[in-house]
Formats: structure tokens, sequence, C-alpha cells
């Protein structure tokens, strides 16, 4: 059965699962790690790093290393989320050419998907070398409270790493999946879901026989990790200016600096009362004196410096308990998911508003993707006995006359679905009507929601205001697919669309960028593969140059033995010479060699 991998694509780290022999597993990394930073960097010579090793030289070219890039995805670039973003990063945010984000590293411009495809083609290559094969199909999740545009830029990422994206789920319902899984439960749980750069809610009613059924979810796409770090930030720049006189956050890599100390900070006072930030060398005075920052951080500052976050997630906490129409003593187990619920004040916050300890069974990094690989698994595999009945995380509605959101299919409704309403024209003699298909908050302007697409229905007879009757009609299907169908009851007239959420990029645009990742994942294997190739080959020539002496003290007397030492020298010599080429095939040749006379020269020793 073909393999189907699981991966949790989140802000800060990304993890990658499958379901090996009916379990679970979450594929650790060359590096022995089950989490991966999802840190995108181009060194000065055009290579791409991606992970750690991005992560590592990010003090040293902050302008050219992309993090957080998930909070941008699927965003228009007159978004306040994305002025916030412009203004605090040490990367270089520019508008696209479709009102979309891009990304500016070495002075070229990359789409957000295109960013995020890099640390998806790592997680594929981390499963790749895992299972010893290729991996072509995901499930990918992501939060709950996404719109439609942000979950097509995060398939398009698929595409570009090359990837099949046969399902993108919501990051609360893979943590619920991984939790209930095989334990055949009857619950309802609240999944409590605060990242890096994101924060969701869902609460679902968990089954026997592996049904689980959303009952509502909301959340804030905005709202995360990210944010406490900025706080923390914000406090060492300030208590630095006022000592100082200077801004810190004009030196990009002094803002980078603050940033890796911030979260270090962060974490550790999960498990401390308190701990020092200090950070030599941060800047230079006018005077060409060097600064130092140095301060004392305690858990009772940060978690002031948290609290009105904390909250926000409470306050929705509670209207999602409103919209599900449950009580606190309904909720039979909140599940904590997420690496900033490992915060002490999350937790009491948290157990406060449910009046319950919240259930630590789950790990907070790898649940997620181990509920994609779940997913993944149900999707391939027949046997498995699975369902997941999910909702629409936001109302679906057209636009009407005086810039009225009218709602079809309310926020929460399980999916698949169909609505459908009538409506009436707004002017005499109108022959034309234009539908625009929204996604949103019916509470808000029609046009400070999310535009999903339109089409207009012509033909139309004449006739007074309010007499020509309009039935429209909004179908979801499982995988989400929004359809809208126009019809003119008198005539029985129809237009439709299927509404394709847009990501910001064109088909084009997309394929261009699937062949620039397959190059470079072609570039990539080969440097990997002469890098695994060089090591080898330089640790055998280590190994025979510190048994050169002795050898040649067994066997310097012979002609044979002379013979044999300049044939070792030689072999050495061409090994260094491929190595020093890049010449993979020819450092691979050179290995045989290498390896023979390692072994020869061990027996010669052994013997003495």
């Amino acid at each position: 059965m073909e393999k189907v991998i699981g991966i949790d694509l989140g802000t800060t780290n990304s993890c990658v699962a499958i379901v090996e022999n009916g379990t679970p597993v979450v594929i650790p990394n060359r590096g022995g790690y089950k989490t991966t930073p999802s840190m995108v960097a181009v060194t000065e010579a055009g290579k791409r790093l991606v992970g750690h090793i991005a992560k590592r030289q990010a003090i040293t070219n902050a302008e050219n290393t992309v993090y957080a890039a998930k909070r941008l995805i699927g965003r228009k670039w007159n978004s306040p989320q994305v002025k916030n973003a412009v203004a605090t990063s040490s990367y270089k945010i520019v508008e696209g050419p479709h009102q979309d984000v891009r990304i500016v590293l070495r002075d070229k411009e990359y789409s957000v998907p295109e960013i995020s495809a890099m640390v998806l083609q790592e997680m594929k290559v981390i499963a790749e070398d895992y299972l010893g094969e290729p991996v072509t199909k995901a499930v990918v999740t992501v939060p709950a409270y996404f719109n439609d545009n942000q979950r097509q830029a995060t398939k398009d990422a698929g595409e570009i790493a090359g990837l099949d994206v046969i399902r993108i789920i919501n990051e609360p319902t893979a943590a619920a999946l991984s939790y209930g899984f095989g334990r055949n439960l009857e619950k309802v749980v609240a999944v409590y879901d605060f990242g890096g750069g994101t924060f969701d809610i869902s609460i679902l009613e968990i089954a026997s026989h592996g049904v689980f059924k959303v009952i509502a979810t909301a959340g804030d796409t905005f709202l995360g990790g990210e944010d406490i770090d900025a706080r923390i930030i914000d406090w060492l720049v300030q208590g630095f200016k006022e000592e100082h006189n200077l801004d810190l956050r004009q030196d990009r890599m002094a803002l980078q600096r603050l940033k890796d100390a911030a979260e270090k900070a962060k974490c550790e006072l999960s498990s401390v009362r308190e701990t020092e930030v200090n950070l030599p060398f941060i800047i230079s005075s006018g005077r060409n004196e060097a600064l130092h920052l140095q301060r004392t951080l305690t858990r009772q500052t940060l978690e002031e410096l948290a609290d009105d976050l904390i909250e926000r997630t409470v306050d929705i906490c509670r209207q999602t308990l409103e919209d599900a129409r449950l009580g606190k003593d309904e909720i039979e187990e909140v599940i904590l998911v997420g690496g900033m619920t490992r915060m002490p004040k999350i937790q009491q916050a948290v157990a406060a508003f449910f009046e319950r300890e919240p259930c630590k069974g789950v790990h907070p990094d790898e649940v997620v993707a181990l509920g994609a690989g779940i997913q993944g698994a149900a999707l391939v595999d027949d046997k498995q006995e699975m369902i997941l009945l999910d909702v629409t995380p936001h109302a679906l509605g057209i636009m009407t006359f005086g810039n009225v959101f009218e709602e079809l299919i309310p926020a929460n409704t399980t999916v698949p679905t169909h609505r459908t309403k009538i409506f009436t024209t707004s002017r005499d003699n109108q022959t034309a009507v234009k539908i625009l298909v929204m996604q949103g908050d019916p509470a808000k302007n029609a046009e400070d929601n999310e535009l999903l697409g339109e089409f207009i229905l012509t033909g139309l007879r004449r006739a007074p205001k309010g007499t020509v009757e309009i039935e429209v009609t909004f179908e979801i299907n499982a995988d989400g697919i929004v359809s809208v169908r126009a019809k003119d009851l008198e005539t029985g007239l129809e237009q439709s669309i299927q509404v394709t959420a847009t990501s910001g990029l064109t088909r084009d645009e997309i394929k261009q960028m699937v062949d620039a990742a397959k190059d470079d994942l072609v570039d990539r294997r080969g440097s990997e593969e002469f890098e695994a190739a060089k090591q080898e080959a330089e640790k055998l020539i280590t190994e025979i140059e510190k048994l050169f002496p002795q050898v040649q003290q067994v066997v310097a007397s012979s002609d044979f033995g002379r013979d044999a030492i300049d044939k070792a020298k030689a072999i050495v010599e061409k090994a260094r010479a491929a190595i020093e080429k890049k010449d993979v095939a020819a450092v691979k040749e050179q290995i045989e060699g290498l390896t023979r006379t390692h072994r020869m020269f061990k027996g010669v020793v052994a013997k003495t």
C-alpha cells in the first residue's frame, strides 16, 4: 500500500509522521530531532538552507533568513497582519504582482507558498530517507481558523514541494485523532492549541468505532508564541533605550539576536522563576564603543507581558463553548497542543476556565503530525474504520445591496452541506446580477471579509425592483470545495461557479516553482551524496595515516612492503584529489581502495 505521510507545517517548527504496522510514529530528521525549525535561508553563495542549519546562521545572516512564514501565507498585501510583519521582521517583505506577499532573499523575490514549500520538501526528504523509498502523497495540517485562501496557499506549497496533498485537515482535529486513535472512546473533548503563530480551540465529540465529530471551532491566525516573543523584545528594547538612548530595532542583526534570546528566555521560564538575558557587544554607540545588554527577566514579568494575549485565548474559548451550546461541565477532557502550552500561566488559565486540570498525555509538538499521519493512513486503507466530520470555520454567503454580508452557511456547519436562499433584484429593469461570494463574519461589512469569487447572472427579464426572484445555492463537499449556483426562478436561467480560493499565484507561476524546486532537490541530493562520500573517505584517510608509522616499521625492510606503502600513499593522494574536485563518483571509487588499504594495515598491526 502506498505510504501517505502526515505533516504538521508549523509556524516555529514542523514535524512529519507515518503509520507503521498500525502504529503512528514521528520520523526524526538526520540530526535525530523529532521537529525541524520552519526556517529558510539563502547564503551569500546562493545556497538554500532549511531547518536547523538555517536557524544556526540566522543571527549572522538575519536579512536573508525567513521565520514564521506561515503567518503570511494566503494573506493579501494590504492586511493589517502583513503590515505588522513588515514593521517587525528582520527580513524584507514586499508586495507581489497579485496584491500578494513576497519575501526578498539575496535580491530575489519568493512567494510565501514557495518558502513554505522548502520546509515541506525538507519533511518529504526526511520521510524518504527514513522509509528508503520515494514519497508523493501527504496530509498537511492547517490552523482550524484558516480561511479558504490560506488553505489553498498551503496546498500550492505542497504541490511546489512535489507532494500530492490528498487532504488538508485542521490542527486541533488532527490532535484529537491522535488522542483518540485505537482507544474506542466516547467523550466530548476540547483541544486548546496555542502554537508559535496561531491559536485554535476546537470542541469535538469522539464516539466509539472511530467517529470524530467537530462541534465548533474558532481561533486567531495571528496570535501565538511569536507575539509573546515580541513582547519580550519590546521590553528588552525599551530597557536598553532608557539606558543608552539607542533603538536596537534599527540593526537587523541585533534584532535577530534579541529574537533568539527572547525565545530562549520564554522557554526557560517554563521551568525556572527567573533567567538572565545576556547579549554582549549587541551594538556600537556613535563613539564606536561596544555596548552590552544584560537584564534579568522573571516569570512574573513575562506573565504580565503576556497576560492580555492569554486572556484573548480564554475569550475565544468562551465564545466557542457558546457556539457549541455546551456548558463547561459537559467537556470531559481538555487536550493541550502547541509549544506555548508548556507555559505554566497558560496551563493555569486553561484549568481555571474549563474548571478541570488539562490532559498532558499527548506530546504538544508531535501530536498534530501523528494525527495527520493517522488520517493519511485512513484515506488509503479501506480497513481503517474512522469517520471524520469537520466543520466550516467561517460563515459563507454573498454580498448584497448596501455592502451587507448575507450569510447562507453559518460558521461551524458540518461539511459536506448545501444551503439555498431566495433573493430579489435591487433596481428597476435590472437585467444582470453580480454574485460576490464571501467568507468571514456576518457581523462585519461585506467588503471587510474575504472575497472568494464572483460571477454574473445575465439575461434577467426587465421588471420593477424586488419582483425578480433569484435562488442562490451554496454547496461544500467533503474536501471543502465550495460551489455556488444562481437561478432565475421564473425563466430557469442558471449560472454557477466552483469557487477556487487563490493563494495569489497563477498556474504558470506554480509550474515554474515546481520545476525550480525539483532542480534544487537534485542539486541538494547531489551535494548530500558528495558530503556523505567525502566524510567516509576522510575518516578512512585519517585512520590509514594513523597506522602508517607502525606499518612502515613492520614492512619497510622488504621490497614488497615498500611497494605496498607506496600504493597506499597513491590511493590516499587520489582520494584527496577526488575530494578537491568534488567528484562524487571518483570519491566513491577511491573508498573501495581506501577500505582495502585500511583492512590490510589493521591486519599488519594486529600481527605485531
